[in-house]
């Protein structure tokens, strides 16, 4: 959420800032202005209404003490009226605060100075690219065949048993599937990240701390019952351990890395674009996510994306890296690179990481501050990156890595998979 006072400093600033994601922001901003001025309007009101009640409960005190009972009965029915009063005051600030604060959710974070301007993905700037894509054998297949053929992963027992998108993984695809995990959670915390285990539901406080709601609710599994939301990504549960807190300077920064099960709807997708693992509303990632001082933010979004690279350049997958444009990044994000790797038997770029810094933009939702060198509390700067996504890192290695004998391991994960083949 951005913070009002920057708003109110630097209207013209956000609109400008917001027009790169090709938002018309003029008339909210303009709300948002007009709200605070009445809710601060409101407060101060209410703060001088209370100010003269506490002077009259002192001299009604020292009337009494002075035996003058008449004046101070005087006095205690008009402090009756200045309650009567505050109380409408306060009704009224707490209702503008409110309203200010729901107009506040619908403004999506303000993208950085570098972001490129664009309204596709297809106006994403390309900033990195490496790896030699394989020459396939002739008869190679896509991974949705490859899985039937070698019976690694069974989409149609997974329809049988929940639906579309929840994949059964067996044999050597499950033991390949926990040999990533395994080996991005060694390269995540050799690297310096906590590993941490979390929930997989999460409560409306925490959605709405990291910028889920209110604006992907569509897209959340919601269990009514309980009020409860399954993950999209691990990046809700791991950042709002940190909700309400107030770190020390010398705390920073904080690493942190889970894996888990993300739910996705990823409702009204057809087509050979999404067939197999390519989406899915079920499936397995790592995640880390930092907590940064704002002075060193960028560094550590720099520091991320080359941690990204040594785990793809180990992987031998050949991939590139894009700079999202202001119509393509995230709601909540200042700045996003996306990894993506080149899938030689789909013959396109499958994205497999989204790595983000949403400056203060999650920590002034989740109230999460340092206390600085002078003793003053500071919104904290946080960061997240998938490190990585499993379907479609599986899916390249599937259909890169396929020979006319069978499907070679990357030599890297042989030591947690136990088998250099499948075959």
């Amino acid at each position: 959420m951005l913070q009002i006072a920057f708003i109110r400093e630097n209207q013209e600033k956000v609109i400008q800032a917001l027009a790169k994601r090709n938002i018309d922001a003029k008339n909210v901003v303009e709300e948002v202005v007009q709200l605070d001025e009445k809710r601060r309007a409101a407060q101060v009101a209410l703060d001088g209404v209370l100010s003269e009640s506490n002077k009259l409960s002192k001299d009604i005190g020292a009337l009494m003490k002075a035996g003058e009972k008449a004046k101070a009965a005087i006095l205690k029915e008009k402090t009756v009226s200045l309650k009567e009063k505050s109380k409408t005051l306060a009704e009224t600030a707490e209702s503008l605060a409110q309203e200010l604060t729901e107009k506040l959710y619908t403004l999506p974070n303000l993208p950085a100075d570098i972001v490129p301007e664009g309204k596709t993905p297809e106006e994403n700037l390309t900033v990195f690219e490496t790896g030699e894509i394989p020459v396939l054998h002739e008869g190679a297949q896509p991974h949705w065949e490859l899985v039937k053929k070698y019976d690694i992963i069974d989409f149609e027992l997974g329809v049988k048993i929940t639906g579309a998108g929840f994949p059964v993984y067996k044999g050597k695809g499950a033991r390949l599937q926990r040999a990533l995990i395994n080996y991005f959670l060694d390269k995540n915390t050799a690297a310096g990240y906590l590993e941490v285990q979390v929930p997989h539901f999460v409560n409306e406080a925490s959605a709405y701390g990291t910028g889920q709601l209110p604006d992907k609710e569509g897209q959340m599994y919601h269990d009514a019952t309980d009020d409860l939301y399954l993950i999209p990504t691990a990046e809700v549960p791991v950042t709002n351990l940190f909700r309400d807190v107030i770190l020390n300077e010398s705390e920073l920064p904080v690493l942190t890395t889970a894996y888990t099960p993300c739910f996705r709807r990823e409702a009204g997708s057809y087509g050979a674009h999404v067939r197999g693992l390519n989406r899915l509303h079920q499936f397995d990632k790592v995640e880390i996510v930092r907590v940064e001082h704002p002075d060193n933010s960028y560094k550590a979004l720099d520091a991320m994306v080359e941690h990204i690279k040594d785990i793809l350049n180990e992987l031998k997958l050949p991939y590139r890296i894009l700079r999202l444009c202001g119509g393509d990044m995230g709601f909540t994000s200042s700045l996003t690179y996306d990894f993506e790797v080149f899938s030689t038997a789909q013959d396109r770029w499958l994205e497999i990481s989204s790595v983000s810094n949403f400056e203060t933009f999650q920590s002034n939702r989740l109230k999460l501050r340092f206390k600085d060198a002078d003793g003053k509390n500071q919104l904290a700067h946080t960061l997240n990156g998938s490190a990585l996504a499993l379907p479609r890192v599986l899916a390249g290695i599937l259909e890169n890595y396929q020979t006319p004998e069978g499907i070679v391991i990357p030599e890297v994960l042989r030591p947690y998979c136990g088998f250099d083949t499948i075959d």
